[in-house]
């Protein structure tokens, strides 16, 4: 999943919703060196990445993707859920999105200097071009995917998936909306039993 599904995912903490949205950055076992509220986040995220991964609906939106797109293909419908998720915000969450969102740049810039480097560098575009409301829109998303174009050097041609959106739009939206559902229970779950363990 990408970036605004993962923060949803987090339950009510502040610093468990940063573990995970930071999570791709930790390897291995540095996530030990973290306080556990970031532990907990670090480690939620990576079950929701090998749950969402292998999960039966999402290879279905990835085949559609994977001619012409082959191993970037897994990313694209990770962003393209993101945006089923914010257009959809209503039914999952009683805060309205921009509200939500500002609350998460707060807590980010609130905690700068538990932040890794790299993510440190990414939070003022993030913040500027509001990315999270961003994706709400067709507009927003391929402006994201244009940014994920580029920093393959135009290799992916991930700019263009913006066209299987519009084209298979209500595949794509069914198939979030059922794979959703189930992905908040494991994660509902997970996070329970991560939170309950004496040691991560």
């Amino acid at each position: 999943m990408n970036f605004l599904a993962h923060i949803y995912l987090s339950g009510d903490s502040d610093l468990v919703t940063i573990g995970n949205f930071m999570a791709d950055g930790i390897k291995g076992k540095e996530y030990r060196k973290y306080r556990r509220e970031l532990q907990i986040g670090i480690l939620l995220h990576r079950e929701i990445d090998t749950y969402t991964d292998a999960h039966p609906t999402v290879r279905k939106s990835t085949k559609r993707l994977h001619e012409k797109y082959s191993h970037y293909s897994g990313v694209i419908v990770d962003i393209l859920y993101d945006h089923f998720l914010a257009k959809n915000w209503k039914s999952y969450c009683d805060v309205p999105l921009d509200k939500y969102v500002e609350h998460f740049y707060d807590s980010l810039e609130d905690n700068f200097d538990i932040i890794p480097l790299r993510i440190q560098k990414m939070m003022p575009y993030m913040i500027t071009n509001n990315w999270l409301l961003s994706y709400a829109s067709i507009e927003g998303i391929a402006k994201i995917l244009e940014g994920m174009n580029r920093r393959t050097h135009n290799r992916s041609q991930m700019n263009l998936a913006v066209n299987e959106l519009e084209e298979f739009y209500e595949e794509f939206e069914k198939e979030f909306t059922s794979f959703f559902k189930e992905l908040i229970t494991f994660a509902k779950e997970k996070l329970a039993y991560l939170s309950a363990q004496k040691t991560l």
